[in-house]
């Protein structure tokens, strides 16, 4: 299989050139049949046409789809700048510039001036730019986006109907039959096309479920970096988008409730955490146990947790409120340890880790608990009593979480959701990127 791709891949440059080059400037030199359509392309063409894509995803996993991800975010930085400007451009000349040349040409045929065709054939590759950019931003508010093209594809489509599309007819109808010259410019039919896609998927985020990916190793083993899951939104109440302000309860955080939110210190960036102090709550983690107003939660044992990347920590059952979860721990006062500094201590030898960035850093984290039983664990916090209206969140990895011990409590209007189910996974950074297995879990 690996060489079916490998041969794919280097037939990519020539095939998407041979199709590129017949779509741009052989194609409008083709007569047209009685139909309107176009005489096809020779055969080597329609050959290029059909391998094009196969190619392309071919060579996207020949050079590896973290590394083409990683450019692709590069190149849509500066390029993601000239999607607006661009759009704009092609919406005016849509609108009134190509109806006019249009209408002045009558039934001949004109090209479009190049600056346009050149206008044209980038807008889509400038909103791709804009997708890649949203979907690599860590800052985003993907409710602010949808709410801004929703107004945007909304107010277009309304202009035209209203004004602009009126005053086209009538410059357009001419002939016996009053048959339309002109069509409808695409800038609008994509408007059209996308405002109640938008706005439809808006709602559905803001007050039934919202997609969130695992961005980091703070809830494992409960999830992995790359779990795309599913948020509910409707568990802790409706509320209206971008303001975040409550419409209607209808529920509360429970204890356990695996949660997204709003970082306390950054609200533009959502974080997942388990929620274990509620409102009045005395919280102490002593140990990596949890102590919930003076009770200590009890950790039962499930041996060693070892994947190579995380080495010899310590696996553990926990039942919180009504969920039974399992925690990562480690008894240190010192903290996590890089396994390619632990091995040139001697320590080892330690399983590869098979995820490219700790590799190249630390080599994995290795756990080296203490033999002294009063040295205190690194992790150890006491809390105050957790204030009205807010929540205490900690990460089922006890000993790599950036949660509450750190940044204290989260607001209720911070919250986002209650974490439900795994609906993907996909880790680029993985030497097997998907991870079948986990699709489709529920989340406890």
């Amino acid at each position: 299989m690996s060489l079916v791709i490998t041969l794919l891949a280097w037939l990519a440059i020539p095939v998407l050139a041979i199709a590129a080059w017949d779509h741009w400037f052989e194609a409008p030199k083709r007569p047209k049949r009685a139909d309107g359509e176009r005489e096809p392309p020779a055969g080597y063409v329609a050959i290029a046409n059909y391998l094009a894509p196969v190619v392309a995803i071919a060579a996207v996993v020949h050079i590896g789809i973290h590394e083409v991800f990683t450019w692709a975010k590069e190149v849509a930085t500066p390029l993601s700048w000239f999607a607006a400007p661009v759009g704009l451009i092609c919406l005016i000349d849509s609108w009134f510039l190509a109806p006019r040349r249009m209408i002045r040409a009558g039934t001949i045929e004109v090209p479009e001036p190049v600056l346009m065709r050149a206008a044209y054939f980038v807008l889509p590759f400038l909103v791709v730019a804009v997708i890649i950019r949203m979907i690599s931003a860590e800052t985003l508010d993907f409710s602010v986006v949808l709410l801004s093209l929703s107004l945007v594809t909304g107010a277009i489509w309304a202009i035209d109907h209203l004004f602009v599309r009126k005053s086209r007819e009538k410059a357009m109808l001419k002939g016996v039959g009053g048959q339309m010259t002109v069509p409808e410019p695409g800038t609008v039919d994509y408007a059209r096309s996308f405002f109640p896609v938008a706005f439809i998927v808006l709602i559905v985020r803001a007050f039934i479920f919202e997609p969130f990916r695992i961005p980091s190793d703070s809830m494992m083993p409960t999830l992995l970096d790359g779990d795309f899951i599913v948020v509910s939104k409707f568990s802790y109440g409706l509320r209206l988008p971008v303001v975040n302000k409550t419409l209607l309860s209808t529920g509360s955080p429970q204890r356990g409730d695996v949660v997204v939110f709003r970082y306390p210190p950054d609200p533009n960036v959502n974080f997942i955490k388990r929620l274990v102090g509620l409102p009045g709550d005395r919280i102490e983690v002593r140990n990596d146990h949890l102590v919930v107003n003076g009770e200590t939660i009890a950790l039962e044992s499930q041996g060693r947790y070892t994947d190579g990347c995380y080495i010899g920590l310590q696996l553990s059952t926990e039942v919180l409120g009504a969920h039974k979860h399992q925690v990562m721990s480690c008894q240190t006062p010192i903290g996590l340890q890089s396994a390619r500094m632990a091995s040139i201590n001697g320590n080892g030898p330690f399983p590869a880790c098979d995820r490219r960035a700790i590799a190249r850093k630390e080599g994995g984290w290795f756990c080296q608990e203490s033999s002294t039983a009063l040295d205190p664990d690194s992790g150890d916090h006491v809390f105050d009593v957790v204030p009205a209206g807010h929540y205490l969140m900690i990460g089922d990895n006890r000993d790599n979480s950036l949660d509450s011990r750190v940044w204290m409590y989260v607001p209720d209007e911070n919250l986002v959701g209650k974490a439900t189910r795994i609906w993907f996974n996909l880790d680029p950074q993985r030497s097997k990127p998907i991870n079948w297995s986990r699709i489709g879990n529920g989340i406890d």
